[in-house]
């Protein structure tokens, strides 16, 4: 027998959980009618009422329209804590720390690459390394990839990789000033040494995209975004040290959750309080892969430009391959909210901080959004939104019905050149096994959690 669904309409757009049994708060999902038998049936609003029975958990258990299951936290999942009272888990930040997207703008129209786009998908995947395991055209020693964990995205630009006016534009200026590599372990940093600089594989791309329709034109204006524009979408995170990082914590968790006598509803909310030595230990190490992420991105930059100037024979000026903005979207931060200072998880969710650009990536063949953050966002979710389309079927779902040489047929036959390391990959992300980005993207707006500016479509993809 199917248990009834929980979730209560409060509006068009939320959705309530009542506070029950262990639960300490409410939960709240961001979701049209439509969304809700899918978001019931994948069971991840139990995930949403698991998160609400956390020791120090203020404000409402959320969880964004892209929703889905995930380990301990959903994929979408939002919660704040009390730094005195409340817990830090690495289910909530998630196994791939700091992915992220980030969007580079140019001076180009669509006339202006249609009879290179090809050249420039197999020119890009051909100078960034992608795939499962993949290894990049760096290889570091392991003081080095300390260096790395400390200054992120900084080190990149100190050795070259793109420039320091692309620091202005990145989260935190791309370096997280808490981390410390010294607690993060030696399998992690062995990891790291060779996959600096590349995409890795599942929902992560590259690609080149087309901006169709402008929502915002004074906030488009700002960042130089204009209609019929050719920008450039990179979606990765830390790779194999960002996973082993996680990882690792997860064990410590474990053990510092019975240690401080924390009721888990699910072992996967391994956690520690916030202030403790494990929670601290574990902070410092989270913000180490993040840099990493983020340097990781920057290299990655710096390689499109080169791509795009060798294949168009264009100079830097000419092509204006700048820095939109750079954004995490599986992270943990203290962020201060209303005099307070607190903790907060965002495991598949954007920061949305009002005038600052959100970036929400589609899922290879589907529309992918520049949004802005809102005062609402601010007031209701701690400054919070989705952060894309958010699946519905399982990878392995996906390849039973979808296949990759087929898709690729689909994608050509409408414009989208595709470029990818394995054909499985491409049937596992396939656009038939994730929500659909324009509803969520409307809910999202519709709610006022963050506004359309910009709305682009892809034009070359590449995949691990």
């Amino acid at each position: 027998m199917t248990k009834p669904c929980p979730l209560k309409k409060v509006d068009d757009y939320r959705w309530k959980i009542e506070k029950t049994g262990s639960m300490n708060v409410e939960g709240l999902i961001f979701a049209s009618e439509k969304m809700v038998p899918s978001i019931c049936s994948d069971n991840a609003h139990q995930q949403v009422a698991n998160v609400a029975a956390l020791p120090g958990i203020i404000g409402k258990s959320f969880a964004m329209p892209d929703i889905h299951w995930g380990y301990g936290f959903p994929i979408g999942g939002v919660a704040a804590f009390d730094i005195n009272k409340g817990v830090i888990s690495p289910g909530g930040i998630g196994y791939d720390i700091n992915c992220g997207v980030r969007l580079l703008r140019t001076n180009l129209l669509k006339k202006d690459i249609e009879r290179n786009i090809k050249n420039l998908v197999a020119g890009l995947f051909n100078n960034i390394p992608s795939g499962v395991g993949a290894t990049g055209k760096l290889n570091l020693l392991a003081n080095e990839v300390k260096s790395v964990l400390e200054k992120g995205a900084k080190w990149a630009v100190e050795k070259g990789f793109g420039e320091k006016e692309d620091l202005k534009n990145i989260e935190e200026n791309g370096t997280f000033k808490d981390a410390d590599f010294s607690n993060v372990s030696e399998r992690a940093i062995d990891r790291g040494k060779e996959q600096l600089g590349t995409l890795g594989a599942g929902n992560h791309f590259l690609e080149i995209q087309e901006i169709t329709e402008i929502y915002d034109e004074d906030f488009a204006q700002k960042h130089g975004i204009f209609l019929g524009q050719i920008t450039v979408m990179i979606h990765t995170g830390s790779r194999g040290l960002g996973y082993q990082v996680c990882d690792d914590y997860i064990k410590v968790m474990l053990n510092a959750a019975r240690k401080y006598e924390i009721n888990l509803t699910d072992k996967q909310l391994a956690c520690a309080p916030v202030l403790s030595e494990e929670g601290k230990t574990y902070f410092s190490a989270m913000a180490a892969a993040a840099n990493y992420a983020w340097a990781n991105r920057q290299i990655i930059t710096h390689w499109v430009r080169e791509t795009f100037m060798h294949v168009l024979a264009k100079s830097p000026k000419d092509l204006g391959l700048e820095l939109v903005y750079d954004v995490a979207h599986n992270i943990g931060k203290f962020e201060e909210h209303a005099g307070k200072q607190i903790f907060i998880h965002r495991k598949g969710a954007t920061r949305s901080l009002p005038n600052i650009p959100v970036l929400i990536p589609g899922t290879m063949g589907t529309a992918s959004y520049v949004m802005v953050g809102t005062e609402q966002a601010l007031k209701e979710t701690f400054g919070s939104t989705c952060h894309g389309a958010g699946r519905t079927m399982s990878r392995t779902q996906a390849l039973k019905g979808i296949q990759g040489n087929e898709l690729i047929k689909k994608l050509e036959s409408e414009g989208i050149t595709v470029q990818v390391k394995k054909m499985k990959t491409l049937a596992e992300e396939a656009p038939g096994a994730y929500k659909d980005v324009n509803l969520v993207v409307d809910v999202c707006h519709n709610a006022g959690i963050s506004k359309k500016v910009a709305k682009m479509k892809p034009l070359g993809v590449i995949k691990g």
